[in-house]
């Protein structure tokens, strides 16, 4: 059976993994914009929104598989501390 200890440094690695790309994506939706009105000599920044679209999606799979890791994790780390815990009576 895994230790615990080794568990609970792999689940902070993969938490904190979370925690900095969270904190990225947070930071490119600050320039996200919901609507642009754009004229002709404005086309860069359709071109740059599309940029940062084609980031964030690449960025939720990622989010969504460590936040799944994560949360697995500790579910076993728990699950672990109850078995030995119940045992030991």
């Amino acid at each position: 059976m895994p230790s615990i200890d080794l568990l609970l440094i792999v689940w902070g690695i993969v938490t904190a993994a979370l925690v900095i790309v969270t904190i990225y994506r947070g930071t490119l939706t600050l320039h996200e914009d919901d609507q642009l009105f754009l004229g002709d000599s404005e086309s860069h920044l359709a071109k740059e929104q599309q940029e940062l679209m084609v980031r964030l999606t690449k960025l939720t799979p990622i989010v969504r598989l460590l936040g799944a890791t994560s949360g697995g994790l500790i579910l076993v780390i728990a699950g672990i501390w109850i078995w030995r815990g119940l045992n030991a009576m």
